[in-house]
């Protein structure tokens, strides 16, 4: 049987490694022309996303290239004092196995796993799917396939293709995400700076690993911007607008812009659809249920959705027709219980009043001068997020075959 993934970011190449593991031959095409390598923001991994990880052979690359950061620095707008607060006591208290590493490393780790095992054609699109399995391609010959699985992204071109358009199944939190690297000077060793006010939230870390920092705000806009996701001197101009005044430290920031090596805009939006599958084709990721950049733990409802896939996939014999329900069943609470935790997750990091900017300020200072125990306990009481995703079970699908890059199933 052979596959066409769309994507090699996090959900296509982690997708890929599980069907060869199961015997199947896989192709991943990518619209870039390599592998993305700067830019991105730090993606949390929560234990589902771990122990699937750890199934693969790459938790420990993944240990090695996790960001490191440890202190959080919280800057209230309007010169109030700010509050230091350690990262460990967080994390330790809402996850019992958690990662945070930048998300072009990770893309990096799970492609070094299949690259010996999966063909992969960079610098090409999916222009058309037949019902009987033809692809077209912007620039290679057409070829025929027996499934087609969209894991190309919010902006997702096989779901326009398949479904329509994306404005029927996206839903606008009424925020936005810009995320721009800066060169080394700026990032402070292990420490995240946040600055947050009424309705915008900027901070900033260092890129340990790749002698960097990223630079990541978020807004709120009192209507949905107009913009097209690829005119970046807009996206750019809609960033300045929206933090004009803000912190001098934050402006600073900001007179990267046109120096930065890589810079990222878009809206925070969650995929509302009632089925991810249309006959010989499925969706997984965010390009069929992105819970909201930044805010939802999509990197984490990826790599579950992939592994989940590919396992309901084996387990049915490569029938389609069992496997995409069974899919669509065993992902369909996860789904729900991230979408909700993102739009939680949104009013607390841009706080609508300055009420809301008080009660995040107090709740870290509360947390910097607690002690360790009841810290964990203040935390586990309201950390919605973590109690979500570290809940989140999956079957064991067990590979058929011990070594695919020897036996592959061509059906």
């Amino acid at each position: 049987m052979r596959i066409l993934i769309s994507g090699a970011s996090i959900a296509g190449p982690v997708l890929a490694y599980w069907l060869t593991r199961h015997g199947y031959s896989v192709t991943v095409v990518e619209r870039a022309p390599a592998l993305r390598s700067t830019g991105g923001h730090a993606v949390d991994l929560f234990r589902p996303a771990m122990d699937i990880s750890e199934k693969m052979g790459v938790l420990p690359r993944i240990t090695e290239r996790a960001t490191g950061t440890s202190r959080m620095v919280l800057h209230p707008e309007g010169g109030r004092r700010s509050v230091r607060v350690e990262l460990a006591t967080i994390f330790g208290a809402t996850s019992d196995r958690h990662a945070e590493i930048m998300r072009d490393d990770l893309s990096e780790i799970y492609y070094d796993a299949t690259r010996n095992d999966v063909e992969y054609v960079f610098g090409d699109s999916v222009t058309a799917i037949s019902p009987d399995g033809e692809v077209r391609f912007e620039h290679a010959a057409p070829r025929r396939f027996d499934l087609v699985v969209g894991a190309d992204g919010l902006h997702s071109a096989v779901r326009r293709l398949v479904f329509g358009d994306e404005s029927g199944f996206s839903a606008f939190t009424g925020a936005y995400l810009a995320v721009l690297t800066l060169p080394e000077t700026f990032g402070v060793d292990r420490e995240l700076h946040i600055h947050v006010g009424v309705g915008r939230t900027a901070g900033m870390y260092g890129e340990r690993h790749r002698g960097e920092a990223r630079a990541l705000f978020l807004f709120r806009g009192d209507r949905e911007l107009a913009y097209h996701h690829r005119d970046i001197a807009h996206q750019k101009e809609l960033l300045r607008t929206a933090f004009r005044g803000f912190d001098s430290e934050v402006q600073e920031w900001l007179a990267e812009l046109d120096r930065t090596p890589a810079f990222y805009f878009d809206s925070i939006t969650q995929l509302r659809m009632d089925t991810w599958s249309r006959g010989r084709v499925t969706l997984v990721g965010d390009a069929g249920y992105c819970p909201g950049p930044a805010v939802g733990g999509s990197t984490t409802l990826a790599v579950i959705g992939a592994y989940v896939l590919a396992g309901e996939l084996a387990r049915a014999g490569g029938d389609h027709e069992r496997a995409f329900p069974a899919y669509e069943r065993a992902m369909a609470a996860h789904v729900r219980g991230s979408h909700a935790v993102a739009a939680s997750a949104a009013k607390t990091l841009i706080p609508t009043s300055r009420l809301g900017v008080t009660g995040l300020v107090q709740a870290t200072r509360l947390l910097s001068v607690l002690p360790a125990s009841a810290s964990r306990a203040f935390l586990r009481l309201t950390t919605t997020s973590a109690r979500v995703y570290n809940s989140m079970t999956v079957d064991d699908y067990a590979p058929t075959i011990a070594d695919s890059s020897t036996t592959r199933v061509t059906r």
